[in-house]
């Protein structure tokens, strides 16, 4: 199994979870974020004073899936998010070496 982390714009949620379900994947959980990559923030003026913003808002992603899926996760991710701009954001893929459903116990792929 892995874990297909992604930190997208926000404007992009929508679109992204789509093509996630589209691609057949349906577990996902989504979390708001602040962070900054290379563009490092911007200023901005309110009521005449410049301030600088250096936490951009972010959306994440975290998907456990089946090693089968992780290709077709990371397309669709790529194709709903990539605007060919600074701050499109990252996908992280780390193997996830059990998962549990509290449920009922259930383990591994099954538990999915």
């Amino acid at each position: 199994m892995v874990k297909v982390e992604a930190v997208i714009q926000p404007s992009k949620l929508d679109a992204v979870k789509q093509a996630l379900i589209e691609a057949g994947i349906d577990g996902i959980t989504i979390l708001e974020a602040r962070g900054h990559g290379r563009q490092k923030g911007h200023t901005e003026f309110y009521r005449g004073r410049e301030y600088t913003i250096d936490l951009i808002p972010k959306t994440k992603l975290e998907i456990v899936l089946v090693d089968e899926m992780k290709d077709k996760a990371i397309q669709a991710i790529l194709g709903a998010a990539r605007t060919g701009h600074i701050g499109d954001g990252k996908i992280f893929v780390s193997r996830v070496d059990e998962a549990i459903r509290i449920r009922n116990d259930e383990r591994g792929e099954t538990a999915l």
